[in-house]
């Protein structure tokens, strides 16, 4: 038992981490940024807060639900980019099973 245990973890810990790549969404494109989470599945984006532009903002954005954890989904979400100041992404977000409407 223990040499199957020990087996698990040499694997486990030969496997390649996928670091989550990071962008700064106001040096992209709507279509560029759409396009790096399409290839991707999920990535982080940066960009200046609209309320005080010398905060950063930051967040996961994923292609679908998929790359969410049980218990979230994927939601409508926008992010500004160099080409518009709302582009269309989708973010996880925690499902809340008081609220009538589960996904938008």
């Amino acid at each position: 038992m223990k040499l199957v245990a020990l087996t698990i973890a040499l694997a486990a810990a030969a496997a390649p981490a996928h670091a989550i790549s990071r962008y700064n969404s106001l040096d992209m494109s709507c279509a560029q940024a759409q396009s790096a989470v399409a290839r991707e599945g999920a990535v982080i984006f940066r960009y200046p807060s609209r309320r005080n532009p010398s905060l950063t903002r930051y967040d996961r954005y994923v292609q679908h639900a998929g790359f969410c954890a049980a218990g979230e989904y994927a939601a409508n979400a926008w992010i500004p980019t160099a080409d518009r100041a709302q582009c269309f992404v989708r973010n996880c977000k925690q499902i809340n099973y008081d609220d009538d409407i589960l996904f938008n």
